[in-house]
């Protein structure tokens, strides 16, 4: 059974990306993660109307790591504070070893290979150093990108459900992705 403690705070690096923990600093631009249109499109949850709802996120990705329950990188450009974008580990499923990946880049930096260096160094840490079994990613079939990132990944579609969820006065499907380690 997994036993995950987050501390000290495993910031994580590549070539370009710092992979940090998100503090009260960054809730200005949380808020404009969750609060934009084009990056909320898929994720089926109310947009952040404030900067106290960015804080509250931040108090709730806290509360997570100081259970261990779960995990939120912030994701950086090496030398620039920025956040730029958010990729996590939550819904841990302690007896499984398993669990569920999350994460949205601003729109302005899509199409750079930004999340792809993030998910990867995040999948290795998952597998290498949380010792997780398996990985899944819950996604809305119409995000295109996103399914195609989770492929790239070696992630595979174990299941389509139809409208198994209700967001914003309509039932919506949801492609649940997973990727088993080696």
């Amino acid at each position: 059974m997994l036993n995950p403690n987050f501390t000290p705070y495993p910031n994580l690096s590549t070539n370009r990306l710092l992979l940090r923990r998100i503090n009260l600093s960054d809730a200005k631009d949380l808020f404009i993660l969750r609060s934009d249109e084009r990056m909320m499109k898929f994720l089926d949850r109310p947009r952040a109307q404030t900067i106290s709802d960015a804080e509250k996120l931040i108090q709730i990705y806290d509360e997570l790591l100081l259970n261990n329950e779960g995990i939120n990188w912030g994701i950086s450009l090496k030398g620039n504070a920025r956040l730029l974008g958010t990729i996590c580990f939550w819904k841990l499923q302690l007896e499984n070893e398993r669990s569920e990946i999350g994460y949205m880049l601003h729109a302005d930096f899509h199409r750079m290979g930004i999340m792809q260096e993030a998910m990867s160094t995040v999948l290795n840490y998952g597998f290498s150093e949380l010792k997780l079994h398996s990985i899944e990613a819950n996604v809305n079939p119409e995000n295109i990108a996103s399914i195609k990132l989770l492929e790239k990944n070696n992630f595979v579609c174990e299941a389509y459900f139809r409208e198994n969820y209700f967001y914003n006065g309509k039932f919506l499907d949801s492609a649940i992705y997973s990727l088993v380690r080696k």
